[in-house]
């Protein structure tokens, strides 16, 4: 038996981003979705919903408010690019708090969550060569989709974070590099610095203080000197 998803967000690449992780897990399937909480509204009383992926920062109706309003509320993911709302949704007992951009690795544990705790078959997912994950960053008013093997290391600069691309162009955007090195895939990628996150599989040398991904150095900080190790361990 499927479970039944409608997924509620006003940014369209964030619909695309969590239907991309469904189509990964073979209990999962998106019934509808919806930019607004009035369509969402609709939905819910015309089909049966099992689990519900919704945006907390909306036009009208915050996500929260629009989870109140439910006598009959289906389980809730939600899927928002703010920490403020985490203590208030928590209270509405939803299942997880996802913050964007959501990685696969960490929706799947969402996921999982959920099956445990309606005692469900334990989550899998399917391998898809059509589909790459890939992370949604903000930057000057538009939403860019970066695919992560596209992705050659990340910079924190104060409050920003500036991603460098295999193509040599960059995306600079407001977000924490102690944050997105959360969503990021730990097999993947490597903290080496309190500044830099580095892509494993774009490394061509290394040394005990620097390791050079694409041509670049980079110094390896004190702190990150263990996992550092450990990632070069594994190269040898």
């Amino acid at each position: 038996m499927k479970i039944k998803c409608l997924i509620v967000d006003d940014e369209p690449l964030a619909i695309r981003l969590i239907e991309n992780h469904i189509s990964k897990i073979d209990v999962l399937e998106v019934v509808a979705t919806a930019n607004n909480a009035m369509k969402a509204f609709e939905i819910l009383n015309t089909h049966q919903i099992d689990l519900l992926f919704l945006d907390i920062k909306m036009p009208n109706i915050t996500g929260i408010d629009f989870l109140k309003s439910l006598k009959h509320p289906p389980k809730t993911i939600f899927t928002t690019a703010y920490r403020d709302f985490a203590i208030e949704s928590y209270e509405l007992e939803v299942v997880d708090y996802l913050l964007k951009p959501v990685t696969f690795e960490r929706f799947f544990k969402s996921v999982d969550r959920f099956l445990r705790e309606n005692n469900s078959e334990k989550v899998s997912f399917v391998e898809n060569d059509n589909t790459q994950d890939y992370i949604l960053l903000k930057s000057s008013g538009k939403n860019y989709k970066i695919v992560l093997s596209e992705i050659v290391y990340i910079e924190s600069i104060k409050d920003y974070i500036k991603v460098h691309k295999t193509d040599g162009n960059s995306v600079v955007s407001k977000y924490k590099i102690s944050d997105v090195e959360q969503e990021l895939p730990s097999d993947t990628f490597t903290r080496i610095h309190r500044s830099f996150i580095i892509n494993n599989s774009k490394i061509n040398a290394f040394s005990t203080t620097e390791i050079e991904v694409n041509n670049i150095e980079l110094p390896i900080g004190v702190s990150f000197k263990d996992q550092a190790q450990k990632l070069i361990d594994s190269l040898k």
